[in-house]
């Protein structure tokens, strides 16, 4: 765990800070154009931003990461000359007090810690142009105000969250947009082509990473933002361009383990700010919108752990540097700087006057979470049964997010909790290899909230997912209890064992199909040529029981290929999995290996769509599967170019979540290469492109009785709400919305798209799209009559989600298609969801 500053950063503070200030330009002068009339280019930001660090006593820059396009992540450290010289002390003394490190740290001299991110959304654009005058007016010392604030505060500025999306948004404005600004609303600078510049890289939206933590951008920010931890966080963002001003109070809900202090201070914090949007007479609003309890924002990931953390949203998205509003106005670039640098400041400024009240309630917060956790469960224990594989895929995300666990260390018979497989409290004994979380560390809060079976939530009326249990997205077998239970030590031995290959070439090597590095090493050995087969039941071998799905790599199969037990010996050392080899093809229970009840691998070749017909984020995150989690080739198509393609050199098509509206002969050639052989995959509101077509099998309702009483309980519905009050709409129309919720569905796991699953399923369902289960097909995952769920949905939706399909395959002539309705690949974080993908891809055939 990283806790001191970079050996070249301490050397530098040395020998720099010693100096005196030099001449720093302002932004206008540094430059090719004033702030807020064109959009800065991210090198020239960077540029800036080492200018000021080249030339002022307050402030030293660091660059803590590159982007997945090898931009500069850096971050700016501000505060008096004074404080940078013992910046190292501040630091730890801060970690000390909150019990990340040991000891005591100075309790004499508190100093704020501020954090202000910009831009996120790179296409949010003036929040990082905004972040070079809030540095400048920080850093200049003609501004009596700002030194008085930094004799006890230290500010920490992210000028561009977002570097890649950044970039691509304001490049292609830089190209797009005439000399002068166009403000008429339907202009090209205000149609930002797709994929749009909101989100990073692999179209991932950053500010729902924060606690997944599957980007590189938020990895490499939570190592510096782990090592800080600050009191206050500004999440600085922008909205459609016709919105005024939104800063802090949050709306509802809040998480109910937010304490009394960080909702009480935001409150202070926008008075702070409404005396200055006041004074200038610029509109805003608070308490609507944006609330603090999905865990993975910008804000709210802060707020678990410690901050007070709050989104600005300055209107302007899609704005360019001039609009025409609907009240006659015209917004302008410059206009949105000014709003956010007031809003930055006046961060900074509120947090310096409390200073004392901040460290003291972020000191607070941390010694409650280490000795009096809020929540009803005080340890979580992740069974040593569970495959060693996903155990260890859930001790990395831990350790993104500073979170303590450990080995049991004994055996306890006679313990009780809740049983996270069937939802139910159960009995359970504690074994001497389980991995422990204790709800008693620092960050045990967090924990809590990431780890309870239900959120605590005060308010439905929420805009993101309200479920998100990391056990259940990681397919664990765990128990919470509500019984203290300490691990014996920290930090858990992943090593299962060694492998010792025999001198003797094996008949076969075998690998257990149960966790995504299973999937990887099957991905490896298909794209290195090994030929291999995979069990369609269970088999007992060499006295070994094997389940249905096992990989099995037989000589036979490989005699031909020189590399193969090197390429099948590295590939599973690489990811550190067990491959157990076989001398005889010879079962003690089951079917022999070569029976035809080990069917062959199809070597995928795979047509990702893609294009303005698929949405951005769920275009990314199959585009992120391929790429990154099972490094698989594939052919990323504009799904546009479908209908005159030559698809002869694919047998795998993807169709991530979009809406296509495909023409008929584009249907009927889809269709086709399906009966030929291929097998089409389509993901979330893809389904519905296909639904109701012809020669597929999917459907809204299969029997005409069951449409008949939908439409007639819409017709009891709206006649019911016929009185229903105006200024209740919002409430009236939650019944019919799911914002995300995690649902358990029955799995039939005897179909190879279940494989090395349990025979249930936790889905994280994030809308109502519904299916009734099919006819002539495999409904492999579907709800029952009496599902349960986690998290809101709305009492309409839930109702009609009974008895529907989850995941379903259709045998269509030689070929199959796959309808995965609900997305197992969202936000790249639903681990398990990542296994069904894989058996779609691999298995299924």
């Amino acid at each position: 765990m990283l806790k001191r500053l970079p050996v070249v950063l301490l050397l530098t503070l040395n020998t720099l800070l010693a100096h005196a200030q030099f001449s720093i330009l302002p932004p206008d002068a540094f430059l090719p154009h004033k702030v807020g009339t064109q959009f800065t280019d991210h090198a020239s930001l960077v540029d800036y931003y080492r200018h000021v660090d080249n030339n002022s006593d307050r402030v030293k820059v660091i660059e803590f990461g590159r982007t997945w396009e090898q931009r500069p992540q850096i971050l700016a450290i501000v505060s008096s000359p004074e404080n940078l010289l013992r910046i190292e002390d501040i630091r730890l003394d801060n970690l000390r007090n909150a019990g990340i490190l040991p000891n005591k740290g100075d309790q004499g001299n508190p100093i704020a810690i501020v954090w202000l991110g910009f831009s996120v959304h790179g296409n949010e654009a003036a929040g990082s142009e905004a972040s070079m005058p809030v540095l400048y007016q920080l850093a200049f010392d003609g501004r009596p105000e700002t030194a008085e604030w930094l004799k006890n505060t230290v500010v920490l500025i992210e000028p561009s969250v977002n570097p890649d999306g950044y970039s691509r948004y304001t490049d292609w404005y830089r190209q797009a947009s005439p000399a002068l600004p166009d403000p008429a609303p339907h202009a090209r600078e205000h149609d930002e082509p797709w994929p749009r510049g909101r989100v990073n890289h692999y179209n991932f939206d950053l500010n729902r990473d924060w606690a997944w933590a599957t980007q590189i951008e938020t990895q490499n920010r939570l190592r510096v933002y782990n090592d800080w931890l600050p009191h206050v966080v500004a999440d600085i963002h922008e909205q459609g361009y016709n919105d005024p001003y939104y800063f802090a109070p949050a709306a509802q809900p809040y998480h109910k383990y937010l304490t009394k202090w960080q909702t009480d201070f935001q409150v202070e914090i926008g008075k702070n700010h409404a005396k200055y949007f006041d004074r200038n007479g610029w509109l805003y609003f608070t308490k609507e919108v944006f609330d603090l309890f999905y865990p993975s924002y910008g804000d709210t990931y802060p707020c678990y752990n410690g901050a007070i953390g709050m989104t600005y949203e300055q209107g302007g998205i899609g704005a360019g540097r001039a609009v025409h509003l609907h009240n006659g106005d015209t917004l302008t670039l410059a206009d949105r700087v000014a709003h956010h640098t007031a809003t930055a400041l006046s961060t900074v400024e509120i947090s310096s006057k409390n200073a004392a009240r901040l460290v003291q309630n972020f000191n607070d917060f941390y010694q409650k979470s280490r000795n009096n956790p809020p929540g009803e469960y005080k340890s979580f224990i992740i069974k040593r049964t569970n495959p060693i594989s996903k155990i260890k895929a859930f001790a990395q995300q831990l350790d993104r997010l500073g979170i303590q666990y450990g080995k049991a260390g004994m055996a306890v018979t006679g313990l009780s909790g809740y049983d996270y497989t069937t939802g139910q409290e159960a009995k359970f004994a504690l074994s001497e290899n389980d991995l422990v979380v204790s709800a008693y560390q620092p960050k045990g809060l967090f924990a809590q909230v990431l780890l309870e079976p239900e959120s605590a939530m005060v308010d439905s009326n929420t805009y993101d997912i309200t479920a998100w249990c990391l056990l259940h997205a990681h397919g664990l077998e765990a128990y919470a209890t509500k019984q203290r239970v300490d691990p014996s030590q920290q930090g858990y031995s992943l090593i299962e064992g060694t492998v010792g290959y025999p001198e003797s070439t094996p008949y076969a090597y075998l690998a257990a199909w149960n966790a995504m590095d299973a999937a990887r090493l099957l991905a490896n050995w298909t794209k290195q040529g090994v030929v291999c087969r995979y069990a369609e039941s269970a088999f007992r071998l060499e006295g070994r029981d094997w389940p249905a799905g096992t990989l099995v790599a037989t000589r036979a199969d490989n005699r031909k290929n020189p590399k193969f037990d090197r390429v099948v010996q590295t590939t599973a050392t690489r990811l550190g999995l067990l491959v157990a080899t076989a001398q005889t093809g010879f079962v003690d229970a089951g079917r022999d290996l070569g029976s035809d009840g080990f069917r062959l691998v199809k070597a995928p070749k795979v047509l990702v769509l893609s294009g303005e017909k698929t949405w951005n984020n769920e275009y990314g995150q199959v585009w992120f599967y391929f790429d990154k989690d099972i490094e698989y080739p594939a052919t990323f198509m504009d799904a546009d170019r479908l209908g005159r393609a030559d698809l002869a050199d694919y047998n795998v098509i993807v169709m991530p979540e979009g809406n296509y509206d495909f023409s008929e002969s584009t249907l009927e050639k889809l269709g086709n290469w399906v009966s030929g052989g291929g097998k089409l995959i389509a993901i979330g509101e893809a389904n519905a492109s296909l639904a109701e077509k012809k020669g597929f099998a999917l459907a809204k309702y299969v029997k005409s009785s069951d449409k008949d009483a939908a439409l007639s309980e819409e017709d009891r519905h709206a006649l019911d709400h016929r009185t229903a009050l105006y200024k209740d709409r919002s409430r009236t129309s939650i019944s019919d919305f799911n914002p995300g919720a995690v649902v358990r569905a029955k799995l039939d796991n005897s179909h190879p798209l279940a494989f090395g699953m349990k025979p249930y399923y936790f889905s994280l369902k994030t809308s109502g799209l519904r299916y009734d289960l099919l006819k002539d097909a495999w409904n492999v995952g579907y709800l029952e009559d009496n599902y349960k769920s986690h998290g809101f949905i709305g009492a309409n939706v839930k109702k009609l989600l009974r008895n529907s399909a989850l995941f379903a395959v259709q045998d269509k002539g030689r070929g199959q298609v796959v309808y995965l309705i609900d997305n197992p690949l969202f936000r790249s974080f639903w681990e398990e969801g990542k296994l069904v993908m894989s058996n779609a891809l691999f298995l299924v055939n």
